[in-house]
């Protein structure tokens, strides 16, 4: 049952529910027992939360070039020469560049979508970074497209509108990753080793409708 606001003996208290309650998968009640933890803690550690999240949003924007999330122009991964600046990997979310990045298995640049293709949820392309993707690829440094999203419908939907998109370039490989991510899954539920085999293993995208 939700909590009423005559519930609560502070307006304070209902605000700070409130606004916790808005972050994804927090619910009424689980927001107010993280409100109620940081009343328990010292002040000093509230404020530090308060100011490290102000600190934040106020200093963290997106790389002009893939979108990742980044405290300069250009995110640290674009700005490294070390990297293979030749392969893009395009994946639905942040989450997805932390997630690869973690299995060391990957050495090339990223291309953040900022979701996927969804219609029931109102996302259609214009509202993705798609267009973003063909003018890098257009630039001509660009020798393969690794598509790393979900094995989800509205993953696979992406997958082939980009595939559609990149078409035109006839000198650019579209990849994506092998198998071994299941099928439903999300990038966030596979387990490290299994997505750098993915990678590892990935296969030419247009095997996957030529089969």
């Amino acid at each position: 049952m939700a909590l009423e606001q005559d519930q609560f003996a502070s307006s304070l208290l209902e605000q700070a529910v409130t606004e916790l309650s808005r972050l994804p998968g927090v619910g009424r009640k689980t927001a107010l027992r993280l409100a109620l933890h940081i009343l328990r803690r010292d002040e000093s550690e509230g404020v530090a939360l308060g100011q490290a999240i102000i600190e934040m949003r106020k200093g963290i924007r997106y790389c002009r070039v893939c979108h990742n999330i980044s405290e300069e122009e250009i995110c640290p991964i674009c700005a490294d020469g070390r990297r293979d600046s030749s392969t893009v990997c395009v994946v639905e979310n942040v989450n997805d560049v932390m997630i690869i990045e973690r299995t060391g298995q990957y050495g090339g640049l990223y291309h953040v979508l900022g979701g996927v293709i969804s219609p029931m949820d109102g996302i259609g392309p214009d509202s993705l970074t798609i267009d973003s993707l063909v003018e890098r690829v257009a630039q001509g440094n660009i020798k393969e497209v690794i598509l790393a999203l979900g094995a989800t419908m509205e993953g696979d939907t992406t997958n082939f509108y980009i595939f559609r998109k990149l078409a035109p370039f006839t000198d650019v490989k579209i990849t994506q990753l092998a198998r071994g991510v299941a099928v439903g899954n999300d990038l966030e539920y596979t387990d490290e080793i299994t997505l750098g085999r993915s990678l590892l293993q990935r296969t030419l995208f247009s095997d996957s409708f030529n089969s």
